[in-house]
């Protein structure tokens, strides 16, 4: 089940949370955040789909790719790493293009959960204005609570370690 938290504090006008329960383990789940073979098939909303054009998974590496829209529409994104401590936290800053003045920072955590595996999403824009067209105009908690969603679907789709074929 997604659930959206709202904060209080200094960035709480600027941040949206989301958290989401998947049944798979913790290691399994950050793989997935991880590696372009496993993005390429569930990031992004319903009815999205990504096209990767460079991918490095390092603190510094880059993700530069295009989410292709339901209706046609190409939103060029760009994610740069700038934290990586497996299999617990990413921390990314996330835009259209490397020097996009209005990126945002995302931080991703991995808590283990009973048999599954707590995913935490909180996201910082640069002003509240950026936070609030994000979430008027892109339906940024939808978007993310879909694209959870569909990371879920996915990990239960995968074979796991030592599975039989």
């Amino acid at each position: 089940m997604a659930e959206t938290r709202h904060k209080t504090g200094a960035t709480a006008d600027r941040e949206i949370a989301i958290s989401r329960v998947v049944s798979a383990p913790r290691e399994l789940v950050f793989e997935a955040f991880t590696e372009v073979r496993h993005l390429s098939q569930w990031w992004g909303p319903d009815g999205f789909s990504t096209t990767t054009r460079a991918f490095e998974f390092r603190v510094g590496g880059a993700w530069d790719f295009v989410m292709h829209g339901p209706d046609g529409t190409d939103y060029q994104e760009w994610i740069s790493w700038t934290e990586i401590t497996p299999p617990e936290r990413i921390a990314l800053l996330h835009g259209e293009s490397r020097d996009d003045p209005n990126a945002f920072e995302s931080v991703l955590t991995f808590q283990p959960d009973g048999g599954g595996t707590r995913i935490g999403m909180r996201t910082v824009f640069p002003t509240k204005e950026l936070r609030d067209e994000a979430v008027e105009k892109y339906h940024a908690v939808q978007g993310g609570q879909q694209t959870l969603g569909n990371l879920a679907a996915y990990l239960t789709e995968i074979p796991r370690s030592g599975a039989e074929d």
